[in-house]
């Protein structure tokens, strides 16, 4: 090729069957449409412009599976010292002599600094690595579980649980870019339902470990002891973990300090899928996570007139419930991933129903098999939001991942940040009638179901489509696009 030809982007298009002109994106560069379900990822165009190479998908394999797995214990501590308060809300309350307002306090800001460190912890994925974001993150989230065991006073524990947040933020976004790095991308949307079920595990050992032991061994030495897991999985990253296979390393991505920040984020939102998976995250996730991580056990106990034994059993319904769901939403994604869209409507249309149903019983409590099945809905909630992930992958390129997923993962956390302070707020200016209180979760669901089906029609109209005979470079065993007629950016 003559010296003066560009070099090609790696997500060109290349003519098929024969070896044309590259066709690169009108505007941001080549790109996939956010619905092209037969699609997860692409390959480059070689280097000095001839013929395509098809990039081979990450190997898989043993080492594939102790590199992501020690990823996936940090995402599991994580979740047992963010849910630890979910099962400590009344103790808490009585330590640090607090109300419905300043209980949710703890959580609300735990989420705010999880929600607002998103892109940054996505952006410093992708500029340096995996390894270190989850090696600081872990260090992190075990100084604020330390903290919040030691704290006297209602002003440091709530300084801790934000030092808690901070690290938390930095775990599952870090998973996931530990799974598309390391396994092939036909298994991408199984392997984050998987990730996201070790979480789940998470969820259920503060049910059934830490608070047997909070009222077995006390407060200090049970959040004390629990920073201990933080110290190991810190070792285990620090020996084991790796960015990316040997021969797989991402293509460099410049850095520009304020500018490649913008660039990057921006890039990134321009996409529809994004936006989309943002949304289904923010509308599916929430209502699990102000249920089990602070409003669930005092709405059993005093709404429904249980006993903490009862309400920690239907607690545990909910866990095991999302292990379920979550393997099958994620076998019927990757082998039909035109599902997507209508596993997580229907998942918020199952909540709003059955939500609705438990609050306006007319009896002054539930049956209990009527909340047994809001907690088994309510398990849904967590496989529906990681579909959002599902949008946003294949949007985007690799080297703009962490970003993506940032985004999306964004979506729910602030979502549940605004229901947990409109319940806790309600809940003091109504003498704590859940009632009223828990009518905030149907107004973010509406709203969040109107962007969905916005964004979804609005995706659909414009899908972008390559001209008949140009397809994709993409590794094998991926279909080649449908052909469509070129729509205008």
């Amino acid at each position: 090729m003559p010296p003066s030809a560009p070099a090609l982007s790696r997500h060109a298009r290349v003519q098929s069957p024969d070896p044309a002109p590259v066709v690169p994106h009108p505007a941001t560069g080549p790109r996939l449409s956010s619905d092209a379900s037969d699609v997860s990822d692409v390959s480059d165009v070689s280097e000095d412009g001839g013929s395509p190479a098809l990039l081979a998908d990450p190997p898989g394999g043993r080492r594939a599976m102790v590199v992501w797995g020690v990823g996936v214990c940090v995402y599991l501590v994580a979740i047992v010292f963010r849910t630890s308060l979910g099962v400590a809300g009344l103790d808490a309350a009585d330590r640090f002599h607090v109300g419905a307002s300043a209980l949710s306090t703890f959580s609300i800001l735990q989420l705010l600094i999880y929600a607002g460190m998103q892109i940054p912890v996505g952006l410093m994925i992708d500029r340096l690595g995996t390894k270190r974001v989850l090696a600081t993150g872990a260090v992190l989230f075990t100084l604020g579980q330390l903290g919040f065991a030691l704290s006297p006073t209602y002003g440091m524990a709530l300084a801790s649980r934000a030092l808690l947040g901070c690290g938390d933020a930095m775990t599952f976004i870090s998973v996931l870019r530990l799974g598309s790095r390391w396994f092939p991308a036909r298994r991408a949307p199984m392997i984050s339902q998987v990730a996201a079920l070790f979480g789940t595990v998470g969820n259920l050992v503060s049910t059934l470990v830490v608070a047997r032991a909070l009222h077995g061994l006390g407060w200090t030495v049970t959040f004390a002891g629990s920073a201990a897991a933080g110290v190991v999985v810190l070792v285990l990253v620090l020996a084991l973990l790796k960015d990316h296979p040997a021969g797989h390393e991402p293509a460099p991505v410049p850095h520009a300090g304020a500018a490649f920040v913008r660039r990057q984020t921006a890039a990134a939102w321009r996409e529809p899928g994004t936006r989309l998976g943002m949304w289904v995250h923010f509308t599916t996730q929430f209502p699990a996570t102000v249920f089990m991580l602070l409003w669930g056990l005092p709405f059993l106990v005093e709404a429904q007139g249980l006993t903490k034994e009862a309400a920690g059993d239907l607690l545990t319904l909910a866990v095991v419930s999302n292990l379920a769901v979550g393997l099958v939403y994620g076998q019927l994604i990757a082998r039909r991933p035109g599902a997507r869209t209508p596993l997580a409507l229907g998942t918020v249309g199952a909540t709003a129903a059955v939500w609705a149903a438990a609050l306006a019983y007319p009896g002054p409590h539930a049956p209990v098999w009527l909340l047994a099945l809001l907690c088994l809905v309510l398990g849904a909630c967590g496989p529906a939001s990681v579909i959002g992930f599902d949008f946003a992958r294949p949007a985007n390129p690799p080297q703009r991942q962490g970003t993506a997923s940032g985004i999306v993962n964004m979506g729910g956390f602030v979502a549940s940040m605004t229901a947990l302070l409109a319940v806790g707020v309600l809940l003091d200016a109504t003498g704590h009638d859940y009632r009223i209180a828990f009518l905030s979760v149907f107004v973010l669901q509406a709203v969040g179901l109107t962007q969905i089906l916005r964004l979804r029609a609005r995706t659909a109209a414009g899908r972008g489509a390559t001209p008949r005979g140009i397809r994709w470079i993409r590794p094998q065993g991926i279909r080649p696009l449908p052909h469509k007629a070129p729509s205008a950016q």
